[in-house]
């Protein structure tokens, strides 16, 4: 169980690492180890693991000996003596191989367990790096506040400057002052927020909320995307798990034919007998031993007919929740392709339209200078250059968690 367990955390974690290489976020993989090895949700699973397991000592037993003993009230005469009690014993043989299926069919359901404990594991990687992109979003909108703020300030000195030479008004001065209010207001909601989901992201790794969680300052992306190959949805250990219960099934059905076999039995009875005191003969008072051989037959076996038409119904059961199962994850596969797509095109756009945003306010800046400048168009483009920012940081964060998503699906 420790030596599949490790080769789980391996695997998955190195399929991750392209991600991290790609980021530079030492810590996310950090995060991501801590959180296998302390998440409680998969402590439960590898409990429930070890549970299923351990049922094949369960079923690698024999039927109950049954014991018996009998005392006769009226003590039947026989040409020997008087019966006094019977003891009897007997034991209940399988058909030969029956307990050997038994255990190969509680050990394909804890084989399927086990894919469990895979897909929660490849979850929480996950969620641990969507909420750390959700953190460094936050992080870099409130460092885009703070640079805004701090620009807004400079032309709210401007704009004093003005009003003494009367080339402004204090109107322009009071709305660069609540335009930086709105900022400071903003900037603290998102604070909140980055609390809000740092506490998350420590619960996640079952550790203390006070924890601070270090995010990288930036994030880039990247020129080219990792290719992606479809056809690795099939080895997907949501689909595996299928696998493993369809092959239950099979186990389940070659048991219900060997337990529809007859049953051996092989006993014996002691009874005890009186000595006849008014004869006396050789087998006076001789007890008797019985061994016995019985036979189980099924002759009413209709049961065992129902089960094996109920493991070809859930069979094809089986069958169609993996092919649905198959259409979804094909569905969120393409979904998560297409909006990575997407992200790359509103970064180069919102790149593009800061640029020129920059531009503007240089040339305010230098209109600032002939002494024309209009601090109305100062706020327009100041609003534009921090929608712009604020959208190159959400394509950035898109592309990285549906980079997530997709490393979910095909690593």
């Amino acid at each position: 169980m420790k030596h599949k367990s490790q080769h789980i955390k391996l695997v998955l974690v190195l399929g991750f690492c392209l991600l991290c290489s790609v980021v530079n976020a030492q810590e996310l993989k950090l995060l991501i180890d801590e959180a296998l090895q302390n998440n409680p949700e998969i402590q439960q699973f590898e409990l429930q693991y070890k549970r299923a397991s351990e049922k094949v000592n369960e079923v690698n037993t024999m039927p109950n000996t049954e014991f018996g003993v009998g005392y006769f009230v009226s003590e039947p005469e026989t040409r020997t003596g008087a019966q006094r009690f019977k003891v009897s014993a007997k034991q209940m043989l399988p058909w030969f191989g029956t307990i050997t299926s038994r255990e190969a069919y509680v050990t394909s359901l804890a084989d399927a367990k086990y894919q469990d404990i895979i897909i929660i594991k490849r979850k929480l990687m996950a969620s641990v790096a969507q909420s750390y992109y959700n953190l460094y979003a936050n992080k870099a909108k409130q460092a885009v506040l703070a640079e805004n703020i701090a620009l807004l300030k400079t032309y709210e000195t401007m704009a004093l400057t003005s009003v003494e030479v009367g080339q402004a008004s204090a109107v322009d001065v009071l709305r660069l002052q609540m335009r930086q209010n709105d900022m400071e207001q903003l900037k603290a909601v998102l604070h909140q927020q980055f609390l809000a989901e740092e506490n998350g992201l420590n619960n996640l790794l079952n550790r203390e909320t006070t924890v601070a969680v270090n995010v990288v300052d930036s994030l880039t992306i990247p020129t080219e995307d990792f290719d992606l190959n479809i056809n690795d949805l099939s080895i997907h250990p949501e689909l595996l798990k299928y696998d493993k219960l369809y092959e239950s099934i099979e186990k389940s059905e070659l048991l219900n034919q060997k337990e529809s076999s007859p049953m051996i039995g092989f006993g014996i009875d002691y009874i005890n007998v009186s000595p006849r005191p008014d004869i006396n003969f050789s087998d006076n008072g001789k007890d008797i031993l019985m061994p016995m051989v019985s036979v189980s037959i099924p002759i009413f076996n209709k049961k065992y007919k129902s089960v094996s038409k109920q493991n070809e119904l859930e069979q094809q059961e089986i069958n169609y929740q993996k092919q649905a199962r198959l259409n979804t994850l094909k569905t969120v596969l393409s979904q998560a392709k297409n909006e990575r797509i997407s992200a790359r095109i509103s970064h180069q756009t919102a790149l593009k339209n800061l640029n020129q945003a920059k531009d503007a306010e240089q040339i305010l800046i230098k209109s600032y200078e002939t002494g024309t400048i209009n601090f109305n168009d100062v706020l327009d483009i100041q609003e534009l250059q921090l929608k712009f920012q604020i959208n190159q940081i959400e394509a950035v964060k898109t592309y990285y968690k549906q980079s997530t998503i997709i490393n979910y699906l095909i690593q």
